[in-house]
């Protein structure tokens, strides 16, 4: 009896490990601006259950660069919806400041089953943050 928990626990760890996988990336979204501006948005998710988000923005030569990074931890509840944390005593220091509590995002991609030639890229959507320009956001996978 004892064995069969073990490996019934050893299963189930796996089995969940292996789903969050799937989320595990780097995500970006790149606008060019007709004067040569850019503004860039990066997210990487990592095995450890950690994430990394890059902000730039660069609209005209003569404004002052933007940049805005945030880091914290992320996890999946429920099937496709990741969710963001920020601690205050880890995460955040002179160059962390973004605060991703209760932000939260679908992950997107082609269904296996989707035997149709149509092109779904990998993404992730925000669709709640309290960071206004967050929530909406659609970043790509880049594979």
């Amino acid at each position: 009896m004892k064995y069969a928990l073990i490996i019934i626990f050893i299963t189930l760890h796996l089995t969940l490990f292996s789903q969050s996988e799937k989320y595990v990336g780097k995500y970006e979204m790149r606008y060019e601006v007709d004067n040569g501006g850019l503004i860039e948005y990066k997210l990487t998710l990592n095995s450890d259950g950690t994430f990394l988000f890059y902000f730039y923005r660069n609209l005209e030569p003569s404004q002052p660069k933007e940049n805005k990074y945030g880091k914290g931890v992320w996890k999946t509840e429920r099937n496709n919806l990741i969710f963001f944390s920020t601690n205050k005593n880890n995460d955040f220091d002179e160059i962390h400041t973004l605060n991703f509590n209760n932000s939260k995002a679908r992950y997107n991609s082609k269904s296996p089953r989707d035997n149709s030639e149509r092109v779904i890229k990998t993404s992730l959507r925000f669709y709640s943050s309290e960071i206004f320009w967050v929530k909406g956001m659609k970043l790509i996978k880049k594979e």
